[in-house]
């Protein structure tokens, strides 16, 4: 196989979701959120619609989005945990950058919303390949409380949050996976 061929599956073979629990306090340079960035601005789209919307949360900012993610659990909840309250906060201090995952869709487009939806999470998978790049830790959360981002920051009409895209530098060796052979999930017709 030819080298960037090796590499390349060497990085995708090596993605994980790295959780905001095993972040260290080293900060993400804004350099590398940028090469994140970038990463994301490169998956294809439909029609080049571009549907992907990212927000990036940092310092007091993004700590008060913790704030506000715990009143709001408070708030909605019908059965209230104080552990989880507290998680949600703890999960933003650990991190050391925050992306809010949001997706804009054109009312002039016929694109089905499922393809505006792949198109944001090929961005993601491209931001998180680039965070692996950098020994960056990173994870996807899609909690039920993305409904309500729009209550903290501003979103465009149209636009809506998908997820939570937490970061942070991370020391530990991070954790094996072995999926099961591909074989077993594909059928070849000739």
């Amino acid at each position: 196989m030819k080298k960037s061929v090796i590499n390349t599956i060497e990085l995708i073979k090596s993605r994980r979701s790295i959780m905001p629990r095993q972040y260290n306090s080293i900060p993400i340079e804004d350099k590398d959120i940028n090469l994140i960035l970038e990463a994301a601005n490169w998956a294809p789209t439909h029609k080049k619609t571009e549907p992907w919307r990212y927000k990036v949360l940092k310092n007091g900012f993004k700590d008060n989005f913790g704030k506000f993610l715990g009143e709001k659990y408070k708030e909605i909840s019908e059965h209230y945990s104080k552990f989880k309250f507290d998680k949600l906060i703890e999960k933003v201090k650990k991190s050391s950058v925050i992306i809010l995952i949001c997706m804009q869709r054109d009312p002039n487009e016929s694109i089905p919303e499922w393809e505006e939806i792949a198109s944001v999470s090929m961005s993601v998978q491209n931001m998180w390949l680039m965070a692996t790049n950098l020994n960056i830790g990173a994870y996807w959360s899609s909690t039920k409380l993305i409904n309500f981002i729009g209550e903290y920051i501003p979103l465009n009409k149209g636009e809506i949050c998908l997820g939570i895209f937490y970061m942070g530098k991370y020391s530990d060796e991070a954790p094996l996976r072995k999926p099961r052979p591909i074989q077993d999930k594909t059928k070849w017709f000739e």
